[in-house]
């Protein structure tokens, strides 16, 4: 990740090597912070852009800490989910 942009209230980053899937879940899982006012991202070159996430709010930066430990945590729920799942199958 590099930093473009850090105030108070605003925080951009730029996030090398990622798509859409973790950009739009980071921001979907931002807008559930009461403390985030708005949260987006954009890839500017469909093929060479790198994603760019935008935060606003009380404390961007310890939002999307936080936004991204909600988003492990969930992964490895569905992980476990699906191990049981396939266990149980298996029976």
């Amino acid at each position: 990740m590099k930093v473009i942009k850090e105030t108070k209230k605003e925080f951009e980053v730029e996030i090398t090597g990622e798509s859409h899937s973790l950009c739009n879940t980071l921001r979907k899982t931002l807008m559930e912070d009461d403390d985030v006012e708005a949260a987006a991202y954009v890839i500017e070159h469909p093929i060479i852009g790198q994603p760019k996430l935008y935060v606003k709010g009380k404390n961007p930066k310890k939002s999307l800490q936080a936004a991204a430990e909600t988003v492990k945590s969930r992964s490895e729920e569905l992980k476990n989910l699906i191990i049981s799942f396939e266990d149980e199958t298996k029976k």
